[in-house]
C-alpha cells in the first residue's frame, strides 16, 4: 500500500466541505465511506451499469448520482469547494471550472506503467503510458492549479498461484483485452514454469496522489 491514506485524506477534506464532487465514483464504495457530508454532496459515474448501484448506496447518504463521465461536467462554474477522484481519468480543465476559487482537488492515480512487467509477458503494451504523476502535475499547473502535495509510489503485488493471475484478469479485464484461459494458455504456462523456478510472481503496482487549489 501506498505511504498516504488516500480515503482518511478524502474525509479529512469532506469535514470541511460545504458541497463537494466525487467523479468516477464506480459504484459508490470509496465515497459512501466518507459519511457524513455536512453539505451538499454529488457524485457522477459514467459506466451505466455502476449508476444504479451507486445511487442505491449514496442515495440514503444524501448523495445525488448522476450519470457523466469525468472529460464533460454537467455543472456550472465555481460550483463545488472540494472535487475527489480515485483510479479514473479526468479532464484537468473540467475539474478547474467546476471548484470554487481557493477549492480543492484530491485524487489517487494509476500510474500508466502499473503492472508493466505483467504486461510485458502477455506481449501487451501499456493503454495510457503518458498517465503519469509529472505529466498530470505539468497538466493541472498549465490549467491554473497550485500543486500543495504530490507523491509517487511504487509496490509489488505477489501472486503465488498462476490460478490468481487469471482471476486477477478475468476481474480488471482492460489489463489484457481479449483475456481467457483458452486463448492465453501458452502465456500462463511460462508463467507457470516461472513460479515453479521462483516460488511467486512479483509485479510492480504505481500510483500517484496529486492535492491541488483553484
Amino acid at each position: 500500500e501506498p505511504g498516504w491514506d488516500y480515503r482518511a485524506l478524502a474525509r479529512e477534506w469532506v469535514k470541511k466541505s460545504a458541497a463537494v464532487l466525487d467523479v468516477a465514483t464506480g459504484g459508490g464504495e470509496v465515497f459512501s465511506s466518507l459519511a457524513p457530508f455536512p453539505g451538499r454532496a454529488v457524485a457522477v459515474e459514467g459506466y451505466r451499469p455502476n449508476v444504479a448501484v451507486a445511487r442505491k448506496r449514496l442515495t440514503p447518504l444524501g448523495v445525488q448520482v448522476l450519470g457523466s463521465n469525468g472529460i464533460s461536467l454537467p455543472f456550472g462554474g465555481n460550483t463545488f469547494d472540494l472535487v475527489l477522484n480515485r483510479h479514473e481519468g479526468f479532464s484537468e480543465a473540467e475539474i478547474y471550472r467546476v471548484l470554487q476559487e481557493k477549492g480543492t482537488f484530491l485524487t489517487q492515480q494509476v500510474d500508466g506503467g502499473n503492472l508493466v512487467e505483467l504486461l510485458d509477458h502477455f506481449e501487451v503494451k501499456p493503454k495510457w503510458p503518458d498517465h503519469g504523476f509529472k505529466n498530470v502535475r505539468q497538466r493541472m499547473q498549465e490549467v491554473g492549479f497550485h500543486i500543495e502535495r504530490g507523491e509517487e509510489w511504487k509496490g509489488k503485488a505477489r501472486f503465488l498461484d498462476v490460478g490468481a493471475v487469471v482471476y486477477f484478469l478475468k476481474a480488471i479485464p482492460w489489463c489484457v483485452d481479449g483475456f481467457s484461459v483458452d486463448s492465453h494458455l501458452e502465456y500462463l504456462r511460462r508463467l507457470q514454469e516461472k513460479l515453479e523456478r521462483e516460488g511467486k510472481l512479483e509485479f510492480t503496482y504505481a500510483r500517484f496522489l496529486v492535492s491541488a487549489r483553484k
